[in-house]
């Protein structure tokens, strides 16, 4: 008798997600770097989603073997849902259009969803302006913050992750109301992996997947994202309020320093006609100040001159970030009847309750 041996696991399909906005710039060094993984069967289609854009960025994403999908210009979330819902594979990996993939970063991400409890794995960034100061501050404090996590966290970034469908399907997807508008950068990525780890599945953390990214380079410009970062925070941790004490990515130092920037603010009137008014703004200036000192100490940069430039970097920083707290408490700490609505249906898709 001829015993058959079983037939051998069939490797998992995976389907690569590009949401982007008016991205011509960087949309073209993005395809680059991974349409080579069409032709050497690591993918099996890419999608890009063109969120509304008055560019050309549609024009230069058909030149490449890409399936171009037009969104409403509702978001990332919304592009990001577009993209997965018509995709045919297992997995389905995200990048973002500004960032340039290394030959190796999917396949560090598709060994860890060889455990079937795992349900997603993201990676990290590599730096595209070294020459940059800001850009390379930017990336020494996102890389310290990766080194320092572990391999199960509660956060992942969707600028270079990989789910599996069925916890896409799972969840419904991406929240489309975690967005500052068309083109803004939302909390929809921090949200949903939130709710996996929630729902009672593992996430995973690849250091060594990388994703080169156009970190900025214009300090006002950061700023304004900045605070735009703030704004939509608040709205995140009023539907995730388990998080706000910390996740894997940052911590209570992280979280203390916009309110103390508005404190500082709000001092400022007093200190004009009191003494002790002059003491608390002085206090307060000089926590905020110390609180960079952690983050200092674990950033690599070529020389302690350039570092130690990171301490008015992150003063400034917590300011913005301050600034876009107080606008988001009073957007969404005051909602309007829809927005009440959006939180409704938010918490029922969560507990899978139909809306």
């Amino acid at each position: 008798m001829i015993s058959s041996s079983p037939p051998p696991t069939q490797k998992p399909t995976v389907s690569l997600v590009i949401p982007g906005r008016n991205c011509a710039q960087t949309l073209e060094k993005c395809l680059n770097s991974v349409v080579p993984l069409l032709d050497q069967g690591e993918l099996q289609e890419i999608l890009f989603v063109d969120d509304g854009s008055t560019d050309n960025t549609a024009e230069i994403a058909r030149r490449y073997p890409v399936q171009v999908i037009t969104g409403t210009g509702g978001g990332p979330g919304a592009a990001r849902n577009l993209g997965w819902r018509q995709a045919k594979s297992e997995y389905i990996w995200f990048i973002d259009s500004d960032c340039v993939a290394e030959p190796d970063a999917l396949q560090r991400l598709i060994p860890h969803l060889e455990n079937p409890e795992v349900a997603g794995a993201g990676g990290s960034y590599a730096n595209l302006y070294p020459d940059s100061l800001l850009a390379t501050l930017i990336h020494e404090e996102i890389i310290a913050r990766h080194r320092r996590m572990p391999l199960e966290v509660n956060f992942l970034g969707g600028f270079n992750v990989l789910y599996r469908r069925t916890l896409l399907d799972e969840l419904n997807g991406f929240d489309e109301s975690e967005t500052n508008g068309p083109g803004a950068a939302g909390a929809e990525d921090c949200d949903f992996s939130f709710r996996a780890v929630r729902s009672g599945h593992l996430l995973h953390f690849e250091f060594n997947s990388r994703v080169g990214h156009h970190h900025p380079r214009n300090l006002l410009k950061y700023l304004k994202t900045q605070a735009q970062h703030g704004r939509f925070r608040v709205q995140l941790y009023l539907r995730n309020r388990d998080k706000i004490q910390g996740d894997s990515y940052a911590n209570g130092v992280d979280y203390i320093q916009p309110p103390l920037a508005i404190m500082s603010l709000a001092m400022i009137p007093l200190s004009a006609v009191t003494l002790w008014g002059t003491y608390a703004l002085s206090a307060l200036i000089f926590l905020l100040l110390s609180l960079q000192s952690p983050m200092l100490c674990s950033i690599r940069t070529p020389s302690w001159l350039l570092a130690l430039t990171f301490i008015p970097f992150g003063f400034l920083r917590a300011y913005a970030r301050g600034i876009g707290m107080t606008q988001g408490m009073v957007t969404f700490g005051n909602p309007t009847p829809q927005q009440s609505t959006s939180i409704r249906e938010h918490h029922a898709k969560q507990n899978g309750v139909a809306s």
